[in-house]
């Protein structure tokens, strides 16, 4: 059975900006949880507790929330992909850490335990491949294999197809270091190795496996988690406050009377939830919140240290750590046509606020809206479209 695990985490995440400006992409916290904990309470659910990361962007941020893994019940070692030019020469930076037989896997994507047993009793070579909607193929890898042999993992194909798609997660040997030459990405480096003769197999996963390349996926993956999640109720509620379902609410925490909460929810430590507060399904809150009376909250990510005034209302949106915003803020859903990193792109969602955000009152962000990191916005003001970092609308 494999005891070691490489977390390939370097990496920025450009079409995930804003988030990703000032944090990697691993960093990203869903359910409560950046990604990468995610992952490590996977590896350590196989019990997987041997494990490298490869950290290189703002790597201090995994340094301060991992740190040497004691918290996860595992041990964590790291070594720095200066450049990131792939996840081949990520993997490379482990070679003089890694044990004989070992997983590697992206420290981005959200996996489970069940996920990763899939392979952990598997000899390499393998790749775990799952099944993702025909019109998202053309995001991934896609795998030619036949009767359980890996062909080939054909990158990104141009049009939509029925196949199923490369996780990024293989069972590998020390041998790997060998192939390794000039390539910048596991792939290539995979097809060239079959194509020498080594015989690499398939295996097929049903377990959670989800993806975020755009920062409206983080919307679907939050609710993904916290409908897996069990409830638990450590903070303070007052009298009046009606719960459908079970949630989650954290240590400090208040909700103040009329409030009306629909499962899954998650509310992190020291918020206050004004009164007559709606909080629709899928709503995860960071810590030390304030939201004014009368808001509604619906299938959102509302990060740490906020403040969100009465009156306010957003769906389908993700709203970064540090922003104030005054009463009265609409972020409103609906389809939107998104310019992205040179890709056009049509999408039914809210807003994304960047961190650090300051938003005057009144103010109405059209469905698809991209509000940049550290921006102003004054009173009353109506947003469509991206806004550049540290932006003053005026």
């Amino acid at each position: 059975m494999v005891r070691q695990a490489i977390i390939l985490a370097a990496g920025e995440g450009q079409r995930l900006r804003p988030f990703t400006a000032a944090k990697p992409k691993v960093m990203l916290r869903v359910g409560g949880k950046a990604i990468i904990e995610h992952v490590i309470e996977a590896l350590a659910g196989c019990r997987i507790c041997d494990i490298i990361i490869v950290a290189g962007y703002h790597r201090e941020q995994i340094y301060d929330a991992v740190g040497d893994g004691r918290k996860f019940g595992v041990s964590v070692r790291y070594v720095v992909q200066e450049q990131q030019i792939g996840t081949a020469h990520a993997l490379m930076q482990a070679a003089d850490l890694a044990s004989d037989t070992f997983l590697v896997l992206p420290g981005d994507q959200y996996i489970t335990a069940d996920t990763v047993r899939w392979l952990s009793d598997t000899a390499p070579w393998a790749l775990l491949s799952t099944t993702v909607a025909d019109n998202q193929t053309v995001r991934y890898g896609v795998v030619n294999s036949e009767n359980g042999a890996l062909r080939s993992i054909i990158e990104k194909p141009r049009q939509p197809c029925h196949a199923r798609v490369s996780t990024g997660i293989f069972a590998l040997s020390r041998a790997i270091f060998d192939h390794i030459k000039t390539d910048g990405d596991m792939p290539a480096v995979v097809n060239r190795m079959i194509g020498s003769g080594i015989a690499f197999q398939e295996v097929e996963t049903q377990a959670p496996w989800l993806d975020v390349i755009y920062p409206w996926d983080l919307i679907a993956l939050n609710d993904r988690i916290l409908r897996q999640q069990a409830p638990l109720n450590e903070g303070t509620m007052e009298a009046g406050v009606y719960v459908q379902g079970g949630v989650t609410i954290g240590v400090g925490s208040r909700l103040c009377s009329g409030g009306y909460l629909k499962s899954p929810v998650k509310i992190g430590q020291g918020c206050r939830i004004g009164p007559n507060v709606v909080i629709g399904a899928g709503v995860s809150i960071g810590d030390n919140v304030n939201i004014g009376p009368f808001s509604v909250i619906e299938d959102s990510i509302i990060g740490n240290d906020i403040t969100i005034g009465p009156g306010s209302y957003l769906y389908k949106s993700v709203v970064d750590s540090g922003c104030q915003i005054g009463s009265g803020f609409k972020a409103v859903a609906g389809p939107a046509e998104i310019h992205l990193n040179g890709e056009f792109l049509q999408i039914d969602t809210g807003s994304m606020v960047g961190g650090n955000c300051r938003i005057a009152e009144g103010v109405v962000a059209s469905p698809g809206s991209i509000i940049g990191n550290g921006c102003s916005v004054a009173a009353l003001k109506v947003i469509k479209g991206n806004i550049a970092d540290g932006s003053q609308v005026v």
